[in-house]
């Protein structure tokens, strides 16, 4: 009896000192990898990446980090790794499964570090999502809309949906549509509204000249397509100030608005 609980004690305290052992490393990983991470993420190499593919390799390198931690604890406790293997290949059905669409937005990680549809900094439009991206993780990309709501969009969604981006070439073209009344001098309107894109110093020449002509109508409107030119960071200021600047010129010139037809019940 006393050599059984001789053994006992003797396999618990070996087990004791294991649990206690990888209890420590796992204190002593974490604090490294902490270490590791924030030197990584100041270094002067990681600068001089872009900023789509930094965010990105600090978290693939945090998680690689850390599956080392674990397969390092699992050695530590005396768990054969054939018998792990073992486990998991058995298991790697069930938890592909489970996992499928954590793997798929892994994947879709993968494939946009790959293909590059937008970058972080850029104003994108994807599904339901559309703003600026903030931060794109393994599984993850963060957006943060124009009224400052932050979005996060799974990866795999991201690639398997029509994205938009606002801001990857320098040029933007501005597209507007002003209507008046029937009648008016066609020529004098157009000439006016090319002439204020002009004047307004946003609107460049290239890659086109100010694009201004009538483009359809109804029994009581003519309706004129207003096309400039602009620098991608401009867009907005351009948008609003030819609309501004449009509708005064043509103001000044005494050019009528349509009529408006109202219609009544009988």
């Amino acid at each position: 009896m006393s050599e059984l609980l001789a053994k006992i004690m003797d396999i618990g305290a070996h087990a004791g000192s294991k649990i206690l052992l990888a209890i420590v490393v796992f204190a002593i990983g974490r604090i490294v990898i902490g270490k590791v991470m924030g030197a990584l993420s100041r270094g002067k190499a990681m600068e001089k990446l872009d900023p789509t593919v930094r965010s990105f390799t600090v978290n693939f390198v945090k998680i690689l980090l850390y599956i080392i931690l674990i397969i390092s604890i699992i050695g530590i406790l005396g768990v054969p790794m054939a018998s792990v293997v073992a486990v998991l290949a058995s298991a790697g059905v069930a938890v592909g499964l489970a996992l499928q669409g954590a793997l798929g937005n892994l994947a879709g990680g993968i494939m946009l570090m790959i293909f590059r549809p937008f970058n972080v900094g850029d104003y994108v439009s994807a599904g339901d999502a559309e703003g600026v991206v903030k931060d794109i993780t393994l599984f993850y990309t963060v957006i943060t809309t124009i009224d400052n709501k932050v979005v996060t969009v799974p990866n795999g969604t991201l690639m398997n949906a029509n994205v938009t981006n606002f801001t990857r070439e320098p040029k933007r073209r501005v597209d507007l549509v002003f209507s008046c009344a029937k009648g008016e001098d066609v020529q004098k309107i157009q000439d006016t509204m090319v002439e204020v894109m002009k004047a307004n110093p946003l609107v460049t020449s290239d890659p086109a000249e100010p694009f201004a002509h009538i483009s359809g109508g109804t029994n009581e409107a003519m309706e004129f397509t207003v096309r400039a030119w602009t620098d991608t960071a401009n867009y907005w200021d351009t948008y609003f100030a030819l609309n501004q600047e449009i509708v005064e010129a043509l103001g000044k010139l005494g050019v009528k608005a349509p009529a408006v037809r109202v219609v009544t019940d009988k």
